[in-house]
């Protein structure tokens, strides 16, 4: 019974059921299995707003097919979705609209930011626009460009499965309250390096 005793509490399994199991071989196996099938069962919710959505419609298609990464099918109710891909500009009468669908979805939820004109309002700097849908809703993963192509969406997606695996995205959220603001670089282009974090 020693080795199931909390060593800061004295308290043990018998007390507090699985909550008094220490982070262990058992526990910690389990947690990265449901990183793992998290990863790689996200099933995006359809939020094609402008010109990106036919770049997010692009990737779901046959030549880049996003069902072999466990993406099925784009879900039209918020309930049978946990990831929300905001391509295009967000206007100030759709960020209600688009807070409302958020809130509907299924937890644990994520976000990914596809272009400027969602990431940071674009071109367009006036009153009509969300000047980065981050106001509205937490960002997890930025990925650029006007529009950014299938591959750049790909490439966001493949590294919010990467931190949805090593649970580094709901670690931030509990510290932070927010996304986890993952900037990608665009990768339609050349190779170039992924950053991580924004303050």
């Amino acid at each position: 019974m020693g080795l199931f005793k909390d060593e800061v509490t004295g308290r043990t399994v018998l007390d507090d059921g699985m909550a008094g199991l220490e982070h262990n071989v058992l526990t910690g196996a389990v947690e990265d299995l449901v990183n793992w099938s998290r990863a790689r069962s996200t099933w995006p919710a359809t939020f094609g707003l402008a010109c990106c959505a036919i770049e997010m419609m692009a990737t779901g298609a046959a030549h880049y097919d996003m069902a072999r990464y466990g993406m099925e099918v784009f879900r039209a109710s918020p309930r049978q979705a946990d990831l929300m891909i905001v391509a295009g500009r967000v206007s100030q009468k759709m960020a209600p609209v688009l807070r409302t669908i958020y809130d509907q979805m299924a937890e644990p939820k994520w976000v990914i930011s596809m272009g400027v004109c969602a990431s940071s309002g674009g071109m367009f700097n006036n009153y009509a626009l969300v000047q980065g849908v981050d106001q509205v809703v937490p960002v997890d993963v930025y990925a650029p460009g006007c529009p950014p192509g299938p591959e750049t969406l790909l490439h966001a997606i493949f590294t919010l499965h990467e931190n949805i695996q090593n649970g580094e995205i709901l670690r931030r959220r509990d510290q932070t309250g927010r996304g986890a603001a993952i900037e990608v670089a665009q990768r339609d282009g050349q190779p170039t390096p992924v950053s991580i974090g924004r303050s």
